[in-house]
């Protein structure tokens, strides 16, 4: 009997993991991508003897992209070259305070004394966390729970009360750390997944013990070298990657969908996997009416983001690799972002000198930046212009300028900015959004798309829309939770 046939939409990290899952489960797998190299918003910049990584800039957890390579009797460490960073990030704030994460308690206590927190808090907030990750983990994350019934019958109601429910994440950081620096901090963990401290769920706790246990890497050369270690794969497997091939529709029939049209040819599928984000692929692949719509409307958008790459003629050895430049107010920065969807006047700023890790990424004594503030998702309603977002640019800079980056402005000699409107053209990302789906403990308790789809059985998804949401491991782990699904299913 020939292998069924499985078309998966997209080449994001989600869509690569799960194609190479279900091709080693022996489907007969091919991908359609809609640009001119896979990776999704794993994307890189090559110019003027400079490297961006356009997307993701932090790997973590690499032992569930290690599952990918050695489930096909390959080693990752052949094909994707990785390193820790030492520290982890640092961090920068208004009053001149500078603080750097390291995994070594020794190291983190001195860290803590500089901002007058009492390391003890730091130990007992790490050791809340790492309960937290341990309980996400077993379940949520590995046995790819969908929905809250899922929990319930696997957590049972004992362990489903020490999720530390009815708390936010900022009040178990704040429960644990008394200095607004700390505080500060831990709550920008919720970068991972695009969200508000203030709004998602104390169990989004969990991420710290992600890196203070699982260490934070660097991939030798960028990060785009996941992406290429990956075509190794797929090139191993045989599973066919048609680039410059945008999806257009899906057809359905009977309760199913049949296949999938591209550049205007129709492809048979037996089964779907659409790396494209849940609502983008419902409304426009598939043609749902509103009344379907209007029920994932508790999947909102995360935020955006202004993504600005500077090539430098100078060197700011102040920087480490990660940086993080806080808003003098972050719980306003937090509302005004995700609450009134407004650009915040003085947002908390992530910035990439990946040149103080890997010389070869900028010229000699140059430095090459990557900086993202978060911004809120498109509204079409009260569009922003490129001007608005410009403005923000600029208002970026000045921040950087005003805290250590003096005279940033003269010393730019490449210049690449991405708004949110740029995202949703590149990606077809649900407004402009850049990890998916929001957390928020009242609009969805961080809870995401299921994986399959409740309209048509053969119809799965991937990546940062479904569970269990945004970053790189998860949405690799997605892929492969994804194709345990299709099997399950199936057979």
């Amino acid at each position: 009997m020939p292998a069924k046939k499985v078309l998966v939409i997209g080449s994001g990290l989600g869509g690569l993991s799960a194609a190479i899952s279900l091709a080693q489960e022996g489907y007969q797998v091919a991908i359609h991508e809609k640009n001119d190299k896979i990776g999704g918003k794993l994307n890189v910049l090559k110019a003027q003897g400079y490297t961006f990584d356009l997307g993701p800039s932090i790997l973590t957890l690499p032992h569930i992209f290690e599952r990918l390579f050695e489930r096909s009797g390959m080693k990752m460490s052949d094909h994707i070259p990785i390193r820790p960073l030492r520290p982890h990030w640092r961090n920068f704030f208004e009053d001149g305070k500078v603080v750097d994460l390291y995994p070594e308690p020794e190291k983190m206590t001195e860290e803590a004394r500089k901002v007058g927190e009492d390391p003890a808090n730091v130990e007992r907030f790490l050791k809340y966390s790492a309960d937290l990750y341990d309980l996400t983990n077993e379940g949520y994350f590995e046995q790819g729970l969908d929905t809250a019934a899922e929990f319930r019958e696997f957590y049972g109601l004992g362990k489903f009360l020490k999720f530390d429910l009815f708390r936010s994440m900022h009040g178990g950081v704040a429960r644990h750390l008394k200095t607004r620096h700390m505080r500060d901090i831990f709550d920008y963990f919720i970068k991972y997944v695009g969200s508000s401290a203030y709004h998602s769920p104390a169990f989004m706790n969990c991420m710290p013990t992600i890196q203070y246990r699982y260490d934070l890497w660097y991939v030798d050369g960028g990060l785009y070298g996941i992406a290429l270690g990956f075509q190794k794969l797929l090139d191993h497997l045989g599973i066919e990657v048609h680039l410059q091939s945008e999806v257009t529709e899906v057809r359905k029939q009977g309760g199913r969908v049949t296949g999938l049209v591209a550049n205007d040819v129709f492809h048979e599928a037996d089964i779907i996997v659409s790396n494209m984000e849940v609502i983008p692929a419902y409304e426009k692949l598939l043609a749902e009416d509103d009344a379907f719509l209007k029920t994932l409307e508790k999947y909102e958008p995360s935020c955006s983001g202004l993504v600005l790459e500077l090539g430098l003629d100078r060197q700011y050895p102040q920087l480490a690799h990660h940086n993080f430049l806080y808003s003098e107010h972050q719980k306003k920065h937090f509302h005004t972002v995700f609450r009134k969807h407004e650009l915040p006047p003085d947002p908390t700023i992530y910035l990439v000198a990946a040149s103080r890790t890997d010389p070869t990424v900028a010229p000699p004594g140059c430095d090459c930046l990557k900086i993202l503030p978060h911004i809120p998702y498109i509204d079409d309603s009260k569009p922003l212009t490129r001007g608005d977002y410009m403005a923000l640019k600029e208002r970026v800079i000045d921040k950087l300028e005003r805290m250590g980056l003096e005279n940033l402005r003269s010393h730019v000699v490449f210049e690449h900015c991405w708004t949110p409107l740029d995202i949703r053209e590149q990606y077809h990302s649900n407004k402009g959004s850049i990890y998916g789906v929001v957390s928020d403990r009242f609009k969805n308790l961080a809870f995401k798309a299921p994986k399959q789809s409740v309209r048509y059985p053969n119809l799965f998804f991937v990546g940062g829309s479904v569970n269990p949401g945004g970053g790189m491991p998860m949405v690799v782990l997605c892929g492969q939770n994804v194709a345990k699904k299709v099997v399950e299913w199936d057979r």
